[in-house]
């Protein structure tokens, strides 16, 4: 498969893996919940890299489906490259504007998205889904950056949605081209195999029923066949002969149940049945010769329509949705509440899975998540994450708006509220196991308990089987997982795995367990008699992380 090449590509092409695991410092001042807990809906403020990679422990495989808008590259929105990677052309460019006049700008673009696109992958559920914004200035790049990172096998569609009128008239100073009036959303699967479901899409009025010729000029020899007396030269039904003929039967009874004492019947007799038999659960195929010696199949009435990639009846009113939360204008070009709920339709994300969003901005992810949720009782969670200072002030101030209600909102369940909770985080500083030999900043137990828990397994780290007193971390696969450890400098010196502290885990079950302590005063003859695999700390977590 071809690759993409670019400036950096070889110094970030693996630099997720060398991001280190943040503290996520809970702020329960900002959050609207009871209790705080990362099991809640989620806001998290720093770096969307840190914080991506801090999620793992907890979220690596659980999210079904992730939506970002991240920069266009446009030039204009003055975003800087801020990933401290370890060579000096990209030490070059840490903190400097990307404009329109920078010869590197793409090559900046997608040095920021690749470890981050690595990590968003990670958290991906095996059928899950991610949905990426972008406009023409970078989808050619990204779509051969996705088909790197996620396979083209993976790649499932690139749906066309409309641009704010402003929008088109504000691009170029100097107009030497078509003004952009669609923008994307490229659309990409964790698994090959998976499969969207059959998609439709509300309509602004119902469509009324109506019957179709049932010839169409597709010419197809299976789907040829005798249909009242009529063989086509040419062309084709439309249906099978099996379906026709159960069409036909269907019809026949129509005409049965709707005959009234012998008098004509009409089309409105024929649709009052059909809406009954609806009603009832049923839905009858119908076909019927009509006055004019022709076919045809009766189109029921609907108020949707089968959905392709050309999304251009949603309107890009985020700007209107925003305003009418904070009574002004606060944000530029805010995606809409519409068309990131039809995402999330279209993705078939069900009651209890897990949305992320990591540029999320003015919070518009979580507005559509708490409305799916409001219309359908559902208890889908989401998780944000913001880098800029606004992440309180607008992204976590406009879902707080949203939850406890909007009195200027026409729609009723906006005004009233949607409802929900969430918890509020900030990233901490890195958990350095290397610290825990100069005793500089030393994590927590849980904070190292987690840390050590998804780096050896790979597995969800579980907080409330979290057992310090008896030392006991949670259960994999293939271990039970122990650590001794305190976060004090000077008891650090003192503690050891012994043989009465290997006794005092408990007698071996099935799995072995993995026993993480400073060092050990233990002989293997002894571990393996207690099916013990012992980790030192800090360096033999490495080994095993490979």
């Amino acid at each position: 498969m071809a690759q993409i090449q670019f400036k950096g590509k070889s110094f970030v092409q693996n630099h997720h893996l060398l991001v280190k695991y943040h503290e996520l410092i809970p702020k329960k001042e900002k959050s609207l919940t009871d209790k705080v807990s990362l099991h809640d809906n989620l806001i998290i403020h720093g770096d969307n890299l840190k914080a991506l990679k801090a999620l793992l422990p907890l979220y690596a495989g659980k999210i079904k489906c992730i939506y970002i808008d991240p920069p266009y590259n446009t030039g204009n929105e003055k975003w800087a490259y801020n990933d401290n990677v370890n060579s000096p052309m990209m030490q070059e460019w840490l903190g400097k504007v990307v404009d329109r006049e920078d010869l590197t700008r793409h090559d900046k673009w997608l040095c920021m998205m690749m470890p981050r696109l690595k990590l968003l992958r990670e958290l991906l559920r095996e059928d899950g889904v991610i949905f990426i914004s972008i406009d023409d200035n970078e989808v050619h790049h990204l779509l051969c950056l996705m088909n790197e990172i996620f396979s083209e096998e993976n790649f499932r569609n690139t749906v066309i949605v409309r641009r704010g009128v402003k929008s088109v008239q504000a691009q170029f100073d100097k107009m030497d081209r078509l003004a952009i009036g669609s923008e994307f959303v490229i659309a990409y699967t964790r698994d090959e195999s998976y499969r969207f479901e059959q998609f439709r899409i509300d309509l602004d009025e119902q469509r009324a029923g109506s019957w179709n010729n049932h010839w169409r000029g597709t010419d197809r020899p299976t789907m040829r066949y005798e249909l009242f007396g009529i063989l086509p030269e040419s062309g084709q039904w439309r249906w099978s002969l099996e379906r026709s003929k159960d069409a036909i039967e269907n019809y026949k009874l129509l005409l049965e149940e709707t005959r009234k004492n012998e008098q004509d019947i009409t089309q409105e007799d024929i649709d009052a049945w059909y809406f009954i038999k609806q009603e009832d659960g049923e839905d009858y195929n119908l076909l019927r010769l009509s006055k004019n010696g022709k076919p045809e199949h009766y189109i029921s009435p609907s108020d949707t329509k089968f959905g392709s990639s050309l999304w251009t009846d949603l309107k890009p009113n985020g700007n209107s949705q925003l305003k009418m939360i904070f009574g002004k204008k606060i944000f530029d070009n805010p995606k809409s509440v519409d068309l990131v709920k039809r995402l999330l339709i279209f993705a078939n994300v069900n009651d209890g899975d897990i949305i992320l969003d990591s540029f999320s901005g003015s919070g518009v992810t979580a507005h559509a998540v708490l409305t799916l949720n409001k219309e359908d009782g559902g208890n889908r969670k989401f998780i944000l994450v913001e880098c800029e200072d606004y992440a309180d002030k607008i992204t976590a101030e406009r879902v707080r708006r949203v939850i406890k209600g909007v009195p200027k909102a026409k729609d009723d369940n906006l005004k009233k509220g949607l409802g929900g909770t969430f918890s509020y985080f900030e990233l901490g500083k890195p958990i350095e196991l290397e610290s825990i030999l100069s005793g500089d900043g030393l994590p927590t137990y849980e904070e190292l308990a987690r840390y050590i828990f998804y780096t050896a397994t790979g597995e969800e780290f579980d907080t409330k089987a979290l057992n310090e007193k008896k030392n006991f971390v949670g259960e994999s696969r293939n271990y039970e997982v122990y650590l001794f450890y305190e976060p004090d400098i000077e008891k650090l010196k003192n503690i050891a795995l012994t043989l009465d502290r290997a006794k005092s885990i408990g007698k071996p079950g099935k799995k072995r367990r993995l026993v993480f302590a400073p060092t050990k005063y233990l002989d293997q003859a002894h571990l393996d008699e207690l099916r013990i695999d012992f980790a030192q700390l800090p360096f033999e977590i490495y080994e095993l992380a490979r």
